[in-house]
């Protein structure tokens, strides 16, 4: 009989690998007893990554979620994970440094006893101080190496950096094959060169099952020493998801590996939970595709994670892909079209940026890029023509080095814009902001929460609390659930009902409502005069409106003057500010939509006059 090889359920992953959300505080706190009745997991991932975020767009509380779903496993000794961007710490962009080491007290104290710390440039200098502030918190510092396929990710790069953060003082090293893109024998050869200079580190196998190598990359880092192996369970397992606990299970025990037995009554009770859970309301923002695997994700190397919200950005995107084709008389595109298109342009610019690891945020970077490229190109413009400032703090260097080097046209881009390329410690550009948000809470009259923990989500994720606070994060969600559920639910007869189409009269565009039998047509909408004078702001792109990114920009105002350049506001979209800026000076005379609107492609946003 071989070694041991311990299984942890990568719960939170798989869910968001599926779709946008997980679940209630509620959902989670029924299903836990479950998960540990199964027997067989070692550890459970509970939160981290966007596990905060999301309760935030609930309009419910992380903290309180964190808190009361991991207390029943730590009660059954299973250890419990949380997922971390290192120098983004719980969101797409970097964190204070204060912040940062808040983070891990406030997770420690909620229960966790294990961070997974990744960056998404594999850059040392990042993930360094999460190793010093995780065990100062008194957590285990896993550190992850971020695997992709390219002519400078060898097995080489990987165990070097393996053995530098081992030296740096990680307790533990994940192989994070986030895409699943790794090549089995490859994936071996890491693991087998970081055992034959640490045996006593363990190390843990994450991947995708995406592009179908998972499974013979599992058997071939357990050959290597692997210690851990994250699984996920169906109906969430396979397509973008993970590879699933029964395979594995039976995989490794043929292979003659000691594995956990299963108790099978309480699988089939947790299996029927996350049905359970679907069925509310988690389903309706997942797409059947995600289920799939997926070939073609060898050539593009997308994250199984970004592929699951990646499904929904792209009804969006073809809708305002064909909105222009509709004024221009130019055939519809397609979503499998707009796919492959979306992939070969990953393809041209992944090399063209840098090559950094295809892992939150820099997937989303890379693939906001192509995506933008794309659009751009099919509306007749050239390529890079948006790209957000958190895009370009990773080509300029301010977020990490890159592994890569950037393309002469990115480069000369970048001087035509003045924009300077940094050299130093990333973290030396983002300044401690702790005081400033104690503040801020204060005068709103915020409790900051046991183990400051209310103080912390509010610095991690400043517009998202706001909004929870407010209750329009609530108010946002239970509408788009019921709209999604009333589009799913949609009787036959409701096509029937008066609707708004584009048609293409003799190559010219028209938005008509039309309307089937004896229904009456709505009365035409009276169109309201516009707000203040000057000249419009249009957005150019789908997205959610907001002022400001953060609570250290000072939002513009009516009567406020701006100049050419300047930050007038952003357009949230694929999980990226994009900043919209003044192409003239004036001042503003009108704002026409309020933070956390959704706004389409060129609508009115500002007026300047």
């Amino acid at each position: 009989m071989k070694r041991e090889v311990k299984f942890s359920l990568v719960f939170r992953d798989m869910w968001q690998s599926a779709g946008k959300y997980v679940p209630r505080v509620d959902q989670l706190v029924k299903v836990a007893p479950a998960i540990i009745e199964m027997g067989c997991f070692a550890r459970v991932e509970t939160n981290g990554g966007g596990f905060e975020q999301v309760n935030l767009l609930f309009g419910e509380n992380p903290n309180r979620a964190v808190r009361e779903w991991t207390k029943p496993f730590h009660e059954a000794g299973i250890q419990t994970h949380m997922l971390d961007r290192a120098l983004n710490g719980l969101r797409m962009s970097p964190v204070p440094a204060d912040v940062r080491k808040l983070f891990y007290k406030v997770k420690k104290a909620q229960g966790t006893d294990i961070t997974r710390t990744f960056c998404g440039l594999n850059d040392v200098r990042n993930i360094a101080p999460s190793i010093t502030y995780a065990k100062e918190a008194g957590m285990i510092s896993q550190c992850s190496l971020c695997i992709t396929h390219s002519p400078i990710h060898t097995v080489e790069y990987y165990t070097n950096m393996a053995l530098e953060l081992i030296k740096l003082g990680a307790d533990e090293i994940c192989i994070k094959d986030m895409a699943g893109i790794g090549r089995p024998v490859s994936l071996g050869k890491i693991v087998a060169n970081i055992k034959a200079a640490h045996p006593e580190i363990p190390i843990q196998y994450h991947s995708h099952a995406g592009p179908g190598f998972n499974m013979a990359s599992i058997l071939e880092v357990c050959e290597a020493g692997c210690d851990y192996i994250d699984v996920g369970m169906e109906p969430l397992s396979w397509g973008t998801g993970h590879a699933d606990l029964l395979s594995v299970q039976a995989m490794l025990k043929d292979a003659g590996y000691q594995v956990p037995e299963i108790n099978m009554e309480a699988y089939m009770k947790v299996r029927a939970l996350i049905q359970e859970f679907m069925d509310d309301f988690l389903g309706l923002y997942i797409s059947p595709k995600n289920r799939l695997m997926n070939s073609l994700l060898i050539g593009p190397g997308l994250p199984g994670g970004m592929m699951g919200s990646l499904m929904a950005d792209l009804e969006s995107n073809l809708e305002s892909i064909n909105k222009y084709k509709a004024k221009h008389n130019l055939p519809f595109m397609t979503q499998d079209q707009l796919l492959i298109k979306l992939f070969n342009e990953v393809a041209y610019v992944w090399p063209r940026v840098g090559y950094p690891p295809l892992v939150t945020p820099f997937s989303q970077y890379v693939k906001n890029l192509a995506m933008m490229n794309v659009m751009a190109m099919e509306k007749g413009k050239e390529r890079w023509g948006m790209i957000a400032d958190d895009i370009w703090d990773m080509l300029l260097g301010k977020a990490g080095r890159l592994p890569g080097t950037l393309a002469p046209e990115i480069i000369e881009k970048a001087e035509r814009e003045g924009r300077k390329f940094f050299e130093g410690n990333p973290q030396d550009n983002y300044p401690d902001s702790l005081d400033k948000y104690r503040k801020l809470m204060k005068e709103n009259k915020w409790e900051v929460g046991e183990d400051d923990e209310e103080l912390f989500e509010y610095a991690m994720h400043p517009a998202q609390y706001e909004a929870y606070k407010s209750g329009k994060a609530k108010e946002d969600f239970l509408a788009d659930v019921a709209k999604r559920r009333a589009e799913k639910d949609k009787l036959p007869e409701e096509d029937a009902k008066p609707k708004t189409l584009t048609v293409q009269v003799d190559g010219q565009a028209y938005r008509v409502t039309v309307a089937y039998g004896d229904a009456e047509l709505p009365a035409a909408p009276v169109a309201a005069a516009p707000a203040g004078e000057g000249q419009d702001v249009l957005s150019p792109l789908e997205g959610k409106f907001f002022l400001v990114k953060n609570a250290q920009e000072a939002a513009l105002k009516v009567g406020d003057a701006v100049k050419e350049g300047d930050v007038l506001c952003y357009v949230e979209a694929m999980k990226t500010y994009n900043a919209i800026r003044a192409e003239f000076s004036g001042t503003v005379t009108a704002i026409c939509a309020n933070p956390g609107d959704t706004v389409s492609e060129d609508d009115v946003l500002m007026k300047i006059g």
